[in-house]
């Protein structure tokens, strides 16, 4: 028994003195690591921004609360608004990047890649409150969950196989940016496999109030299914006009596009008819399908009792997760530097999410591979956050066959 205790201790002797030597790096004075997080905490998009950025808090407060990092580094967290703008981000990314070891969350795809000449400068990490395919192999980002075209896909796959018929016209709304695109992708990739056409592809801007002008293309092109790219503000304007034209087809809405506060908006009984939400994961609460959903719930009751079901808060928790996991690989290999904490990014081992979302396959960054899994939600104002599972954690064909 000795004989075993003594070769253990031997084992660990490398990571406990590389622990212990850690030395002084920007964001860590050799106690407290800090960690930046760039959020729309204000403006139409702040529906996501602050739920996304609670649960990265909740996530720290629990991690402080065991100890911190490798059970000895307490988390700091500092955090900037930056509105959902690319200009604002840039700066806030400039003004805390001398400050932290990390970047916990930076919000927007196109934000994101904003700074993304940067980070390649700094060599900086980030992690981005985004679904974009683009993050998949690159060295300074470490992205969770499904991408928005895998979602895009599922989704567009379960109603060519539940509703359409066998010519179905089929179109999008989309946003004039790489958010826009990027659902898009999912949907002309499916076209293309079955042999279908789109009819019409309508673009919208991030500043649009009113969408009469695109309603009416869409109306006259007929369009059976419309795939849409946009933000909670907007998918309200924008189902408002459809129930006014009296257009009703099957809008297909991509992920970021709701929040439950839309079940307080006068087309709500259009909502819970006509919308399908391409997402990830399982319904808020189910404990059933996802263990992790029972760990969430205690550590929300601990922490943060008075946030309400919310799948942004979900995100910012599983970011703060797979950070956390990063981290602890930097703090083994003993070094906590912009460069050690890239080599961490580049050797973590895969992050268990307990089911709220997709295990993501981290590892080497040119092997990287997000899930193959999303869900299909509809709209139900009796559900907490007022989404249901229609069908959930689950991979079409096509999804399978997609590659980044």
């Amino acid at each position: 028994m000795k004989k075993y205790l003594l070769m253990s201790l031997v084992a660990m002797a490398p990571a406990i003195a590389a622990a212990a030597e850690l030395e002084e790096v920007p964001g860590f004075d050799g106690e407290t690591i800090t960690l930046g997080i760039i959020s729309p905490l204000s403006g139409p998009v702040a529906v996501l921004g602050l739920p996304v950025t609670a649960g990265h808090e909740v996530w720290f407060e629990r991690i402080n609360e065991q100890g911190g990092i490798a059970g000895k580094y307490k988390v700091k967290l500092l955090t900037e608004d930056n509105a959902n703008q690319e200009a604002l981000t840039v700066q806030q990314y400039n003004k805390l990047k001398n400050q932290v070891v990390s970047f916990s969350q930076v919000f927007g795809t196109h934000t994101t890649k904003a700074i993304l000449p940067q980070l390649r400068t700094d060599k900086m990490v980030v992690a981005p409150a985004s679904f974009d395919s683009y993050w998949v192999h690159d060295p300074n980002l470490l992205p969770v969950g499904a991408t928005y075209q895998i979602m895009a896909v599922n989704a567009f796959a379960h109603w060519l196989d539940t509703e359409a018929d066998d010519d179905p016209v089929i179109c999008g709304l989309v946003r004039d940016d790489p958010y826009g695109e990027a659902g898009m992708d999912g949907i002309k990739f499916v076209a293309e496999k079955r042999g279908l056409e789109i009819a019409a592809e309508v673009t919208l801007s991030q500043s649009d109030q009113d969408f009469t002008g695109q309603i009416e293309q869409l109306k006259s092109a007929g369009c059976e299914m419309v795939f849409v790219t946009t933000v909670p503000p907007q998918l309200a304007r924008i189902v408002g006009n459809s129930a006014r034209a009296g257009f009703e087809p099957r809008w297909i809405a991509q992920w970021p596009s709701w929040h439950g506060a839309l079940l307080d908006s006068p087309v709500v009984d259009y909502l819970e008819k006509n919308v399908w939400l391409a997402g990830e994961g399982t319904e808020w609460g189910n404990q059933a399908n996802s263990p992790g959903m029972a760990e969430l719930e205690a550590d929300i009751a601990a922490h943060k009792p008075d946030q309400a079901p919310n799948v942004w808060f979900v995100l910012g928790y599983n970011q703060a997760r797979a950070v956390t996991a990063m981290i602890e690989k930097a703090v083994a290999h003993g070094d906590l530097s912009r460069e050690g904490v890239m080599n961490a990014l580049a050797t973590m081992d895969n992050v268990d999410f307990g089911g709220l979302i997709g295990d993501y396959h981290y590892g080497a960054i040119e092997k990287r591979n997000p899930p193959r899994k999303s869900t299909v939600f509809g709209v139900d104002r009796e559900k907490p956050f007022g989404l249901k599972s229609l069908k959930e954690n689950f991979a079409s064909p096509e999804a399978a066959e997609y590659s980044y």
